[in-house]
């Protein structure tokens, strides 16, 4: 055994390293969890906006010949999209707060902001 300051200071790094080394491993299957959460959602928004949504807004989020905006261009405002679907907005865009879920909005949500253009 190392006695003195430098023996503490060798065993001090070992330790750092040896969680730094723990912590490097056991992030990236932390990404990758994320990943497929996000995926998933953007998944299942896609499949909302087509039953849902593409017949004002286009299958690709483009109108479809009607007022309804690009929705490629929508603002990267969270906020301001669940209340837009939860509520409606000036007799142009019906409610949807009574027909969708707020997990289903959110992944509404992810699905547009994966194809946002801006």
């Amino acid at each position: 055994m190392i006695k003195g300051r430098f023996g503490w200071t060798a065993a001090y790094f070992a330790a750092v390293a040896i969680t730094a080394s723990a912590l490097t491993t056991v992030r990236p299957v932390r990404a990758q969890q994320d990943s497929e959460v996000d995926q998933a959602k953007i998944d299942q928004g896609k499949v909302t906006f087509a039953q849902k949504c593409s017949h004002c807004h286009g299958p690709n989020m483009v109108n479809a010949g009607t007022i309804a905006p690009d929705l490629r261009k929508f603002p990267d405002d969270k906020e301001r999209f669940f209340t837009t679907v939860k509520l409606g907005k000036n007799g142009k865009m019906p409610p949807w707060g009574d027909l969708l879920s707020d997990d289903e909005i959110a992944c509404l949500w992810a699905y547009m902001s994966s194809r946002r253009n801006p």
